[in-house]
């Protein structure tokens, strides 16, 4: 396969119904650079040009950066999370990350073949959130709570990203790719309530979290299916300030 049958597959499967839809969804992703391919198609086509790409073809498709469309872009992150070799993996990451631009795009992407070596890769999350760059930001944030919350956990996760409002991003960055990255924060801290109860409740209890975050957190646990009950009411007792601790 190659790139252009690549891009031809991709116009093949568009939907504009849901090209309608998505557009919504990453409001600040130009319209015109969506096509509007559903992602399990975007996976299908994915794997199938990791495997099937003519000589070539796909380190160029890889090299050649920035893209001009959103789905090329989410067939870059598949095909760059698939790669096994942790060192080539990592490098690809790498260079793509910068050119990251929405929440879509960044999310549910981990590559598993980093996890081969841990230290490493702890070391390029802590880089990550000290980027300047909101969604390499918001990717180390996402990987944290994706691998870092059940027996990898180790509690200075917490710490790491309660300490992400301090990161200085350019002055290019919007206000609304910083809502991205503060909603990152909230997402992971009210995941880490429904692992880890106990470590993670003194943050959220001792108004540890910039506010925001702080707000968000409660309510996105309280809406949470494995946050019990009595946890949901004490969240509810500290988001209305007369249940706060120490």
């Amino acid at each position: 396969m190659t790139r252009a049958e690549l891009l031809r597959k991709l116009r093949a499967a568009r939907d504009p119904g849901y090209r309608e839809f998505h557009a919504a969804l990453v409001p600040n992703v130009p319209k015109e650079t969506i096509l509007g391919v559903r992602v399990p198609a975007l996976r299908r086509l994915a794997a199938d040009f990791a495997k099937n790409a003519a000589p070539g073809e796909l380190e160029r498709f890889l090299d050649d950066l920035p893209h001009r469309f959103f789905e090329e872009n989410q067939i870059h992150m598949f095909v760059v999370s698939a790669i096994r070799d942790p060192a080539e993996c990592l490098e690809r990451l790498e260079r793509f990350l910068p050119f990251v631009d929405n929440w879509a795009v960044c999310d549910g992407k981990t590559p598993k073949a980093l996890l081969r070596d841990e230290r490493l890769f702890r070391e390029r999350i802590r880089a990550w959130l000290k980027s300047d760059r909101p969604y390499v930001v918001r990717f180390g944030i996402v990987t944290l709570m994706t691998w870092w919350l059940d027996e990898r956990f180790d509690a200075r996760v917490l710490r790491e990203v309660a300490a992400v409002k301090g990161t200085r991003f350019s002055d290019a960055a919007p206000a609304r790719d910083r809502y991205y990255v503060r909603m990152a924060a909230a997402w992971f801290f009210a995941t880490a309530l429904a692992r880890r109860w106990d470590e993670a409740l003194p943050w959220v209890a001792g108004n540890r979290l910039e506010p925001w975050v702080r707000a968000k957190t409660i309510q996105k646990a309280r809406e949470s299916f494995r946050v019990t009950p009595a946890q949901k009411e004490e969240l509810r007792r500290l988001g209305r300030g007369d249940g706060k601790r120490d």
